[in-house]
């Protein structure tokens, strides 16, 4: 029986052993010692970036990577508020210099409408180097390691990490020059070559003539190479292919030549589009044998940033890895009000990046992507959209189980407001709610547009349907943007009264004075005395919409009623080209922080009916349109603020739109990520987080110790159970050796 006692003590002893153990999370997703490395980790949701090549790269998704990896020569100062241009690759903000018709320089301050043609001269910083990239790589003779490439070499290779040997060199001047060119490549189909060949000297034609020449290439190569993978893409050599609105003056300095005088250029030049391409690189994915890999700049872009993708398995993890010869970046200094105090500047001037690896998981669903984030294995859920943070602080004004919940895991929810706007427009081509045929109609029509402005509680439609996570908007410029106004003059007086310095909505009595002002008493006309009806047009297909039933009891409230027409997306954007739409909601997502970007919405020949444009509510003013192309013209400061003011005033009373409001995105951030400042506008922010791994690995190992009481407990029955058995058997064993008919003498 000592050996069954040994084997029983061995098995009680494995358990109490396997419980003692120091061992990490047994449900980490990561492999052990992982969350101990200077990394941060995070996800992506529903897909891998479809493109990351700079001159096609437009989606919100792609953004962590593609301004994280790429250079542009401006940038946004991380902190500030209303948001600061600042360079990146550029050694400053390039002012330009402005000619008339006959090539005379102008002052500074010349009129707009005198100016011809603005050249911004821009010098970049020496000494930036390019990633490591086998696109370099030399032999020791001095020729391309991998050009032409050998198929031989081309056998293991599934990613750029593949390639044995790198090499890297100097950004120059003419690497953005190649990049303005691509834009105008015919088989890139850049969303912003038209925007460019619009404002860069010689862009438009430049784009017709690169078309011709790239059809005669292509035809060729199919008649050189009939059987060649149709992936396969001939190489345009665009150094051989150029047009005077974009020169390298020397290795260090870019010329753009841009058509009259357009302020806002200088914010294109912060955007990944514009962000410098080298040619070798171009020219290295345009090999036999890379297409089918997968090998071009859609998923391996080449740039001089301060992460470089260092693994990239589609659909499943990216990851960005520190640039090695990436100069580094000092962290800000200086913020907006509050930012002192959320410890945002805490790590004033030290060198950027803080983390050495950005590891992107793909979660499907948000279920286990929260449960993972609250566990510590991401420490933000997402980099570039805060939905998760709005929806924490959601939850967290519903359930004090889960503020608290939140709270005593330190999770930062912040938020701002992006610099976007919903609103509902009214189209002005139509008879009713529009401009009017005449002075009589068009007064009549703005009282009807103001009226239901009033009635329609975007207080109660945001508290509602956003979650209270938004700003009821005043005007179309939002925060973060000069011309927003937060103070008493910032109030639009035709829907609100000022209330101690604050909105007030009217009476819904004054709403109904404005509609029987407008011809339509208690929602009649006045002179058929039928009800009035409006036509709302919505986007989002046929169904029970909970928000097209509050506009339905908004214009109630007047007794006016609202017919839903409802269709889906592609033909409600038909409605919108043609102008047969009457009442819509729509968005604006701004391009660049500047309310041109807005208010450009509403110029007259930008009208989409008319011209295609992005003026959806077809508004014509002759006064806002004046004011407008004075607006235009200006640089930022008092004189602008003072016109887009007017403009704004206009806007109020003529009523085109009702503002309705400007979202907010949030964060959701562990305690022990710093830095962490949610922006909509500022796509570059990985370099600035900086993760306390041993915090991290702490909490992240208390959150998920094991409970190893079940364990105990199973060990002690299993225990018991075999002292009983063991004792069952003694007995038995016992019992069997006693002699038969009674006593032994």
């Amino acid at each position: 029986m000592g050996a069954s006692w040994a084997r029983w003590g061995a098995a009680l002893a494995a358990v109490a052993g396997l419980a003692g153990c120091d061992h990490a999370p047994v449900n980490s997703p990561y492999a052990d010692g992982a969350m101990e490395q200077n990394t941060l980790y995070t996800t992506f949701i529903s897909r891998s970036p479809k493109s990351l090549d700079p001159a096609k790269s437009y989606a919100t998704d792609e953004t962590p990577y593609t301004y994280n990896i790429y250079e542009p020569l401006y940038g946004y100062h991380y902190l500030k508020r209303p948001y600061e241009l600042i360079p990146r690759a550029a050694e400053a903000i390039s002012e330009p210099v402005y000619y008339d018709a006959d090539g005379q320089r102008l002052p500074p301050d010349a009129p707009g409408d005198r100016i011809a043609e603005s050249v911004y001269d821009i010098r970049l910083r020496p000494g930036i180097l390019f990633q490591p990239h086998p696109a370099f790589a030399r032999t020791e003779d001095g020729a391309y390691r991998y050009w032409p490439v050998a198929q031989a070499d081309l056998k293991m290779v599934t990613g750029v990490p593949d390639f044995p040997e790198t090499g890297t060199r100097e950004l120059t001047a003419h690497d953005y020059v190649y990049a303005f060119r691509r834009l105008a490549h015919p088989r890139l189909a850049s969303p912003i070559f038209s925007v460019m060949a619009e404002h860069v000297e010689g862009m438009e034609d430049y784009g017709a003539r690169l078309k011709q020449v790239y059809a005669q290439l292509l035809a060729d190569f199919r008649q050189q190479q009939p059987a060649a993978d149709r992936r396969e893409q001939p190489w345009l050599d665009l150094r051989q292919y150029g047009f005077s609105g974009v020169e390298a003056l020397d290795d260090h300095t870019l010329r753009v030549r841009v058509k009259g005088k357009y302020p806002q250029f200088k914010y294109w030049l912060a955007m990944t589009f514009l962000a410098p391409v080298p040619w070798e690189a171009d020219r290295f994915y345009h090999q036999p044998g890379m297409a089918e890999r997968d090998l071009s700049l859609d998923s391996w872009p080449v740039g001089t940033g301060p992460y470089y993708l260092a693994e990239s398995l589609r659909n499943r993890r990216h990851v960005l890895q520190r640039n090695p010869n990436f100069r580094g970046e000092p962290y800000p200094c200086e913020g907006e009000p509050g930012d002192q105090e959320a410890g945002l500047l805490d790590d004033c001037g030290k060198m950027t990046p803080f983390v050495d690896r950005a590891v992107f998981s793909m979660e499907k669903e948000a279920i286990p992507l929260t449960g993972k984030f609250m566990q510590g294995y991401y420490d933000l859920p997402q980099i570039e959209r805060g939905e998760l943070g709005v929806a924490m602080r959601v939850a967290a004004g519903d359930s004090a189980d889960k503020a608290a919940r939140y709270a005593e895991r330190g999770i930062q929810l912040p938020s701002t407001v992006e610099t976007t706007i919903w609103y509902i427009g009214f189209n002005w081509n139509d008879p009713v709610v529009g401009k009017g045929d005449t002075p009589e109609q068009a007064e009549r029509n703005r009282k009807l547009r103001q009226a239901i402005s009033i009635a329609f509680d975007w207080e109660e439609y945001v508290a509602l349907f956003e979650n209270s996570q938004a700003l009821v908007a005043q005007g179309p410029v939002p925060p973060g943007v000069l011309g927003y106004d937060d103070g008493p003059d910032g109030i639009n007086t035709q829907v609100y009264d000022i209330v101690d310095g604050k909105p007030v909505r009217k009476s819904l009595e004054e709403a109904r004075r404005l509609l029987a002002e407008a011809g339509y008493p208690d929602g009649r006309d006045a002179e058929t005395g039928r009800p009035l009806v409006l036509f709302y047009d919505s986007m989002t297909g046929v169904g029970s919409n909970p928000a097209e039933d509050w506009y339905r009891r908004q214009l109630a409230k007047l007794g006016v009623q609202l017919e839903v027409r409802a269709t889906d997306f592609n033909r409600f954007q038909e409605k919108m080209r043609n102008g047969s739409a009457q009442i819509f909601m729509w968005g604006w997502v701004a391009d660049y922080p500047d309310a041109e970007n807005f208010l450009f919405m509403l110029y007259g020949p930008n009208g989409k009916a008319a011209f295609g444009g992005e003026n959806a509510v077809n508004y014509a003013s002759p006064e806002f349109d004046a004011l407008f192309e004075q607006m235009r013209f200006l640089d930022d400061g008092p004189e602008k603020k003072a016109l887009i003011d007017r403009m704004v005033v206009i806007l109020q009373r003529d009523a085109p739109w009702m503002f309705g409001y400007f979202p907010m995105s949030g964060g959701a951030y562990h305690q022990w990520l710093h830095n962490a400042k949610p922006t909509q506008m500022v796509r570059n922010n990985l370099p600035y987080l900086r993760v306390d791994v041993a915090q991290r690995v702490e909490h992240v190992a208390r959150w998920n110790a094991p409970s190893w009481w079940p364990l105990w407990l199973a060990g002690v029955l299993v225990a018991l159970g075999a002292l009983l058995a063991v004792w069952a058997l003694r007995r038995r064993d016992h019992q069997a050796a006693r002699p038969a008919g009674g006593k032994q003498s």
